[in-house]
């Protein structure tokens, strides 16, 4: 998610600002025509951040960016949401390197935008300022027994196994045998993935120490998945869907019958979704194998509550049964009145995340968990658009890299990540 401010004197933007920021020919003519530098501000070092710099700078020589990050460390999702088994998918870290190394890109880490420096003070000194900072609230269930011991945001167990520090106390307790996940987007899968993988495997990536002798204790063998709609809506992707049904010693327990009412109709399907139903539908019909590992998928369930146990921690959910109803082109779940139980140990909620405010200067929709933007322009309470330390630089990041590979090297692995802020300061700004 990017939101640009902009100062009045400046010509509007051209150009809208599109998802991970393909900011394409921004201010081109007024940049010549001035003949001098336009000064950016990028609020955040993730993949939006880095991808709005790189166009920006691709594009416009005349464009000077500044990218700021609260913590020591930068990349963000790269390096806190990709799961530790996708490293290919970190490589892009490689390119936003280079672009940090440029003379007109600068990294300023351990810098807490709303805090330590108000986006009012930010405008004093930059043509226009972009929020890629992301989401960083779970959307919750709103159901009785949410906030039970043993609930967990999947968003807070990616971050605390890919050693965000905000998440490294979390200390999920894995002693049971099932797991629920709530959601069937690409997290969710990465959750159960995770959960499942064995621990030879895991021990060769970047996974963190903390997370590892958590999973090596695990006592985890089944995992469910539990959608509101049916298996034509699911929002993970096939790479995602063919990696669990590839995991050693473990199987799919899926219900060849959940797909009955399908079977006819999604051959007019698009192509990728024709392509998932199809891989689907073959994971049901494998023979099962008792004693493994498994993981299921379960549709057109709802979550009403999460139980309790008389030790006061998660011990089940009671499930409505849904049914599909088409609404303006959309499947819509439609309760049912019909009620399940289903037991479990540990619950993960993979439902979706919204933004926070993080600068009371920026307005900010509460109910919608997002800056009122127009095309990505920011808007005021009237709809109109708005006018326009101890930093740790890129350099020093490369200390903390440094370190984490040689660590990660005595192990085995890519890189053992430092997980305290404080520790990330010290080995940043001490000489080496």
């Amino acid at each position: 998610w990017v939101w640009v401010f902009k100062k009045m004197r400046l010509v509007a933007f051209h150009r809208r600002l599109l998802s991970y920021c393909c900011l394409s020919n921004l201010y081109r003519k007024c940049y010549y025509s001035c003949g001098r530098s336009f000064n950016v501000c990028i609020v955040g070092s993730g993949p939006a951040g880095f991808y709005t710099a790189y166009k920006l700078l691709k594009d416009n020589p005349s464009v000077r960016v500044d990218v700021y990050e609260k913590l020591p460390v930068p990349f963000g999702l790269v390096r806190f949401g990709v799961a530790p088994d996708h490293p290919e998918v970190k490589n892009v870290i490689n390119q936003f390197t280079e672009l940090a190394r440029s003379e007109r890109c600068t990294f300023i880490g351990n810098v807490s935008i709303g805090s330590q420096l108000t986006v009012d003070c930010l405008r004093n000194y930059y043509d226009a300022i972009v929020m890629a900072y992301g989401a960083k609230e779970d959307r919750r269930l709103g159901i009785p027994g949410e906030d039970l011991p043993g609930v967990f945001s999947a968003r807070s167990f990616v971050g605390w196994y890919n050693g965000l520090p905000d998440e490294k106390n979390l200390s999920p307790d894995l002693s049971g045998e099932k797991a629920i996940i709530f959601g069937q987007g690409n997290v969710a899968l990465d959750v159960a993935r995770i959960l499942l993988t064995p621990v030879d495997i895991l021990k060769r990536t970047d996974i963190c120490a903390h997370a590892m002798d958590t999973l090596t204790n695990s006592k985890i063998k089944s995992v469910e998945i539990v959608g509101r709609r049916g298996p034509l809506q699911v929002a993970f992707t096939i790479k995602e869907l063919r990696e669990l049904t590839k995991l050693p010693g473990c199987q799919a327990a899926l219900n060849s019958s959940d797909f009955d009412s399908i079977r006819d109709s999604f051959s007019d399907a698009s192509r990728p979704r024709k392509r998932i139903t199809e891989l689907m539908i073959r994971a049901a019909n494998e023979m099962k194998n008792n004693g493994l590992k498994e993981w299921t998928l379960t549709f057109l369930r709802s979550p009403l509550e999460l139980l309790s146990s008389a030790h006061g921690k998660v011990s089940g959910v009671r499930l409505e049964r849904n049914r599909l109803e088409e609404r303006d082109g959309a499947a819509i779940a439609i309760g049912t009145g019909e009620v399940e139980c289903k037991e479990c140990d540990v619950v993960f909620c993979s439902i979706g995340y919204k933004g926070v405010s993080v600068d009371k200067s920026v307005p900010f929709d509460s109910d919608k968990g997002i800056i009122p933007n127009r095309n990505g322009r920011v808007l005021d309470d009237n709809g109109e658009h708005i006018a326009g330390l101890n930093p740790v630089t890129f350099s020093q990041w490369e200390k903390i890299d440094k370190l984490e590979q040689q660590r990660g090297s005595e192990l085995g692995k890519p890189r053992e990540k430092v997980t305290s802020v404080e520790e990330m300061v010290t080995v940043a700004t001490t000489d080496q």
